[in-house]
């Protein structure tokens, strides 16, 4: 009888132990789903929660909650578990690694680009990234792909199939010609050499792209890439002059010149190849195009008297050039929100925005905008808009009021986007499409 006594007890012992033990986990559980629920409110409070490009979306049906999509996220609170399942809290702030979806045992992750409610206009490619027009193609931003890591993939696997395509025998100059050297641009000429190809890269600025146009401090996140010619490269955190020097590098070691500077007007298809028309009269016949431009195209403008002058910029490249002025920034994003905090090092900076919060802002960028605004390092101008910009001044509407004032200035920047170069795609035959909520990237 003592026997079955102790043999009872030590199961209950031991179906005790397992009730507290799932009592544990079930309350740690919910704690981690009301904090995430938590994140989630804060999310559409500031308009973090709906997404503004590619984004991951977690099929609950087949989510088993690893948590090892959240764990290979390298950005913050993109996705967070609640009730057992894996979902988005950030989802603006995500900027496409795919590495939630690669990470996922079950496959149960999507990236898709556009909502149910906001579409994202993007030019119709293929799997093979070439447009609706039979021999021009599309790698990178353009294609909805601004990561650069993805960008330099595309750019070489976009040559891997112009490739095959191309003709052994034509009449044209070039077999390919590459149009903008960002990231994606230099991946392709990197890519165009290695398989001999007779290669044109005209780029309408500097190498570099969008690159470039980043504040000289900007710190560039990317994760390992497969450079063509080079190799596996990591630069987990690097300025924009490390990197550009990189590309530099690559590009001097392999014999490819960019031309810069020059910006194409046209795309003419013309006995069986094109022609490629630039705005400074040039033409070059080429088999194939890849168009690697990105999606800002031309900055988008404000439409007041007085943009035109000299004192207004769209870009800052120099941001310790300029000390002892009176600035004015235009926007509410991540670069106007950078670009800012570079020049209040030097300068009195007022920042202007026309909603009434800032949203969609990295997490640092948040942070940093507040401490200046607390310290008083930044003016920040909410619910306003310039309306003429004179020599010594900005005239303003300020307030739920729209009050008028007249503020002292020197030197004014405009970080209100950009323009996709629609008209310049149409002009060449190539289709856009709304994209809502489609899938980009998914397991077959």
């Amino acid at each position: 009888m003592e026997l079955l006594v102790e043999k009872y007890s030590a199961y209950a012992v031991a179906i005790l132990f397992c009730v507290i033990i799932v009592f544990i986990y079930l309350r740690k559980q919910k704690r981690e789903s009301k904090q995430v629920e938590e994140k989630i409110a804060k999310a559409k409070l500031e308009g973090l929660y709906e997404p503004v490009s590619l984004h991951p979306v977690v099929d609950e049906g087949s989510c088993i909650k690893t948590g090892a999509c959240i764990a290979a996220c390298p950005e913050k609170d993109i996705l967070g578990i609640r009730n057992g399942k894996a979902t988005t809290i950030n989802a603006s702030h995500c900027i496409g690694h795919g590495a939630c979806f690669h990470a996922c045992p079950t496959q149960a992750i999507t990236l898709c680009i556009g909502t149910e409610k906001r579409g994202v206009e993007l030019p119709h490619v293929n799997q093979n990234f070439e447009t609706n027009v039979p021999g021009i193609f599309i790698a990178g931003e353009l294609g909805g792909m601004g990561l650069i890591k993805n960008a330099v993939e595309q750019g070489r696997q976009a040559v891997d199939n112009i490739v095959k395509t191309l003709k052994k025998t034509h009449q044209a100059t070039y077999d390919l010609i590459i149009i903008g050297a960002g990231p994606a641009g230099i991946s392709a000429s990197l890519n165009a050499k290695k398989y001999h190809l007779k290669f044109l890269t005209l780029e309408q600025d500097t190498l570099g792209g969008t690159v470039y146009t980043f504040p000289r401090s900007k710190i560039v996140m990317t994760s390992a890439m497969d450079v063509p010619l080079h190799g596996k490269v990591k630069l987990s955190e690097t300025s924009k002059t490390e990197l550009l020097e990189f590309w530099t590098s690559v590009l001097h070691k392999n014999t490819i010149v960019i031309t810069q500077n020059t910006k194409v007007d046209a795309i003419v298809p013309e006995n069986g190849h094109f022609r490629v028309e630039t705005l400074s009269g040039e033409q070059f016949t080429t088999c194939a195009v890849l168009l690697s431009i990105g999606r800002r195209g031309t900055p988008r403008k404000l439409g007041i008297p007085g943009e035109s002058t000299e004192k207004v910029a769209y870009r800052l490249l120099e941001p310790e050039d300029v000390s002892g002025k009176d600035i004015m920034v235009v926007g509410g994003g991540d670069s106007a929100i950078e670009s800012a905090l570079l020049l209040a090092d030097q300068n009195k900076v007022t920042l202007t925005y026309r909603g009434e919060t800032f949203s969609r802002l990295k997490p640092k960028n948040s942070a940093k905008i507040n401490e200046a605004i607390a310290n008083g390092s930044i003016r920040v101008m909410f619910n306003s808009n310039p309306v003429s910009i004179e020599k010594d001044s900005v005239n303003m509407l300020s307030g739920t009021d729209q009050q008028e004032l007249k503020i002292k200035n020197d030197l004014v920047y405009i970080f209100a986007g950009g323009e996709l170069p629609i008209q310049f795609l149409q002009k060449v035959g190539i289709q856009i499409t709304k994209k809502f909520g489609e899938a980009v990237l998914k397991h077959k």
